[in-house]
């Protein structure tokens, strides 16, 4: 790969020779680009799905602020959740001249012909979070142990529900999952079923619906509306004459969606107490409702950190380093294995939220109360 910021670089020192020349000699007084220990001028697109969810507002600030503490210019986008509208402003930025590109897809099978335009313009690709699919095109993946998030909630209902103490239930127990386009969704199922499918075939957990393939429980854009009306669905035709013990939501905002629907039904009373409801992200609503006795658990992933590892590899990519990765086997995007690093989430319910999140300086305490 072309060295973008040696060009940029030496398009300066020639700017930077000349007006030495000019001036007989004299040196600037702003000191060359080396001197400023900044990126040479180099422009990052990023490109986030929506506003609509408080973690993505939160991952846009935060890969701004670490690639601008870098010395980089950025240009920030939302695509609303529409595929087009994203694929759109890729194209725009390429136009533009980014030099390199972060990317957290809506449609991660919809973004092959833009990469192949990043490819064409020499732009190396950051995929943020989401892996893109289908594409040689990306160069690095920048995300969490997406399976291990899985595990943390499907071991948390074990937990709660006492199977591995001994108790045999049978408990009821319904399914939720994220969007069908996203990758990250068959790898939070996996994780999670991996842990609860051996309770199930052994009948301590009953799934009363029977919906129980991943096709069959997937939550479009990870919408909560769309959560509450399946939830309100299940309740309706699976629950008149039981009770639901647990439900595995990979996300908050499926997991609010999911406790309205149960409130409505008179969840949350003495005689009818709340199941255990799982979620992810530790969102300032979520984190709420789990201090309120609602929500029972979510997974906390540190956006900061993630923000640092993506500024980290745009950094060494365009310096035509390697940058730092620790998996290089897991994530085939159906065109490569693409090289990856995965940060470590993290279990939060109501014995750990405050030193996880408050102690730790992810939230102020006033932001949780």
């Amino acid at each position: 790969m072309r060295n973008r910021r040696a060009a940029l670089a030496a398009i300066a020192s020639a700017a930077s020779l000349a007006l030495t020349l000019t001036a007989c000699g004299q040196n600037s007084e702003g000191g060359s680009e080396e001197d400023k220990g900044g990126s040479d001028g180099a422009t990052v697109g990023i490109a986030m799905p929506t506003k609509s969810s408080e973690r993505w507002i939160t991952d846009g600030a935060n890969v701004e602020k670490e690639l601008k503490a870098k010395g980089f210019e950025t240009k920030l986008v939302y695509g609303e959740d529409d595929p087009d509208q994203q694929v759109s402003q890729i194209e725009n930025m390429i136009t533009q001249g980014v030099d390199a590109l972060i990317v957290a897809a809506i449609d991660n099978k919809s973004l092959g012909n833009v990469m192949q335009q990043a490819k064409d313009a020499d732009i190396p690709v950051i995929s943020y979070d989401r892996l893109i699919l289908g594409t040689e095109n990306v160069d690095y993946y920048a995300s969490f142990d997406n399976e291990k998030v899985g595990e943390l909630q499907g071991g948390y209902i074990v937990d709660k529900l006492g199977l591995k103490a001994g108790k045999k239930g049978p408990f009821n127990i319904e399914l939720f999952a994220g969007s069908n386009d996203d990758n990250n969704t068959r790898y939070f199922f996996n994780g999670a079923m991996k842990v609860l499918k051996p309770y199930m075939d052994k009948g301590q957990l009953v799934v009363r619906s029977k919906q129980t393939d991943l096709n069959q429980v997937t939550t479009l854009r990870w919408d909560g509306g769309t959560a509450q009306k399946r939830m309100d669905d299940l309740l309706t035709s699976s629950y008149r004459s039981a009770r639901v013990d647990a439900v595995l939501s990979p996300y908050d905002g499926i997991s609010i969606g999911i406790l309205s629907a149960l409130k409505s039904d008179g969840y949350g009373s003495g005689s009818k107490p709340m199941p255990v409801v799982t979620g992810q992200d530790a969102e300032i609503a979520s984190v709420k409702s789990i201090k309120a006795g609602q929500q029972t658990q979510t997974v906390f992933k540190d956006l900061r950190e993630l923000a640092k590892v993506a500024a980290n590899m745009v950094d060494a990519v365009l310096d035509d380093k390697k940058p730092e990765v620790n998996d290089t086997k897991s994530y085939d995007n159906g065109a490569k294995v693409v090289p990856a690093y995965l940060l470590q989430p993290v279990s939060v319910d109501k014995s750990n939220w405050e030193k996880v999140l408050v102690d730790g300086g992810y939230y102020s305490a006033d932001q949780l109360n």
